[in-house]
């Protein structure tokens, strides 16, 4: 369960030092801090969980959202979530694993999103559609449909049939929404090779 500061305050208003018991819990593993300020009781808690308490707004994308929709087959170590304005992107490393932010177009950042919920914990994750589009706007751009489709299954090593599976329309109208030669180029290959 994931603890704020002001909350373990409240739990125990009866200590005389409340920092000190806390730094105590942190060294007798019955909390775990997340960042400053954010604790959870479980040291056991997967990552991609703690990602939307880190850092935001944000939800996961990328590279991680890819491997848990099995679109790439590489499994990826660090959880990789999409901000916006934030101007850089940030790294963050505690007991639980590494955290990386990256920003999208404010403009494409609330859709094709989903709220999950796993056990006492919410998370937001990108649709693979919008996971797609992010990584590719985070990449040079790409002249043609030729080299679209070499760094899709060369390059990300996508699984071709997840992504002839991807929802066109969707791509589509994302594309507009980040003004992105790739995400462009996306939707324009997805459409014609998936009316071959």
């Amino acid at each position: 369960m994931i603890i704020t500061n002001n909350m373990l305050k409240n739990f125990l208003k009866d200590y005389s030092n409340i920092n000190n018991k806390i730094c105590r819990e942190v060294k007798d593993k019955k909390l775990y801090r997340i960042v400053n300020g954010l604790y959870d009781t479980n040291g056991d808690t997967s990552a991609y969980l703690l990602a939307s308490s880190i850092y935001g707004p944000s939800y996961i994308s990328f590279e991680y959202a890819l491997s848990y929709y099995g679109l790439i087959p590489e499994r990826v170590n660090a959880v990789t979530c999409a901000t916006f304005n934030k101007k850089k992107r940030k790294i963050y490393n505690n007991h639980f694993g590494t955290f990386s932010y990256e920003d999208v177009p404010p403009r494409a950042f609330p859709y094709e999103i989903i709220l999950k919920q796993e056990g006492n914990y919410s998370f937001i994750m990108a649709t693979a559609e919008k996971a797609l589009c992010d990584k590719l706007y985070s990449l040079k751009p790409l002249n043609n449909l030729k080299n679209m489709q070499i760094m899709l299954f060369d390059d990300l090593r996508i699984d071709e049939e997840e992504f002839y599976n991807l929802d066109v329309s969707k791509i589509e109208k994302l594309s507009e929404l980040y003004h992105s030669t790739n995400v462009s180029l996306l939707a324009k290959f997805l459409r014609r090779n998936k009316n071959e």
